[in-house]
């Protein structure tokens, strides 16, 4: 009865203290917990689209074309006649999605690269790294546009070339964390034992690698976001029908003058981008001991 008592007794204090630890970084970081709800809603927002958005978002009613924010349609109407609020709930369903999909696929190859390149040392470090900076050498849009040209204009292409982008500065970062971690004692313990290379690698010198690679992942994602909706805006994304935010502000460039046409999916960008940097700003304060 005692030991289920005491048993009981530790899980509330556990959950007290991660109560506790909740609010404090609440009080510290505000803008943090203000880009993780901004997210969320964007994220629910794109999941209940359908139940939300008032009208389909390639419905045309050109008789409303140009249409200013009315009650009848909040955001406006764009050129032809589709209702501008319906366009950006679903456009979320496609600029997340491929923004987190880039980060998640790029950062797991390039970790995997990395890693391997900063264990195994010598000429596979030497090969690994050349590639690497051969990637590195061009700016990142440049060398997007130059894959999604290559490959055509696609959403999966537009994936496709931002994680080729993407993935060398993971590398790099996690093989310099390799490096640095791999000459600690613990390490050098496990040889000793005689525990193998690849358990080694992944089981006592990556988990100490991690903390770097998850601060940076949220600021990357809002710079995919970004680099994605740029490309839809070259006119190197989804389809010109599709209701991508890169691709509306391209179009609501043409009616300029018709400022609702480009300022709400450029507002939904903007505020998808600043949240995910105040998330990725927090988790670096969390994660950095030198910033509690």
């Amino acid at each position: 009865m005692s030991t289920s008592y005491t048993i009981s007794s530790i899980r509330v204090s556990e959950r007290r203290a991660r109560a506790n630890t909740a609010l404090y970084l609440a009080r510290k970081n505000p803008l943090t917990v203000i880009g993780i709800l901004v997210v969320l809603v964007w994220i629910l927002a794109a999941i209940f689209a359908p139940q939300i958005a008032p009208y389909q978002p390639l419905t045309q009613d050109v008789s409303q074309r140009l249409q200013a924010p009315n009650p009848v349609h909040p955001w406006g109407t764009d050129e032809l006649g589709r209702d501008i609020y319906s366009r950006v709930l679903y456009g979320g369903r496609i600029t997340i999605p491929a923004g987190i999909a880039v980060i998640v696929i790029g950062s797991l190859i390039g970790t995997v690269i990395g890693a391997i390149a900063g264990y195994a040392g010598g000429a596979w470090d030497e090969g690994i790294m050349r590639v690497t900076e051969l990637f590195l050498a061009f700016p990142t849009i440049i060398l997007a546009m130059a894959v999604t040209a290559a490959l055509g204009p696609d959403i999966r292409n537009a994936i496709i070339a931002l994680v080729v982008v993407w993935w060398p500065s993971y590398a790099r970062l996690v093989r310099g964390l390799v490096l640095k971690t791999k000459l600690n004692e613990y390490v050098e313990a496990a040889r000793c034992v005689g525990a193998a290379g690849p358990y080694i690698l992944w089981r006592s010198i990556m988990p100490n690698c991690l903390a770097p690679t998850i601060v940076l992942t949220p600021l990357d994602i809002g710079n995919a976001i970004l680099t994605f909706a740029g490309l839809s805006f070259l006119g190197l994304g989804p389809e010109p029908t599709s209701p991508e935010w890169g691709r509306m502000v391209a179009v609501g460039i043409d009616y300029f003058d018709q400022w609702w046409t480009w300022l709400f999916p450029g507002m939904a960008i903007a505020t998808l981008v600043i949240a995910f940097n105040f998330i990725g700003d927090g988790l670096r304060d969390i994660f950095d001991p030198r910033l509690r």
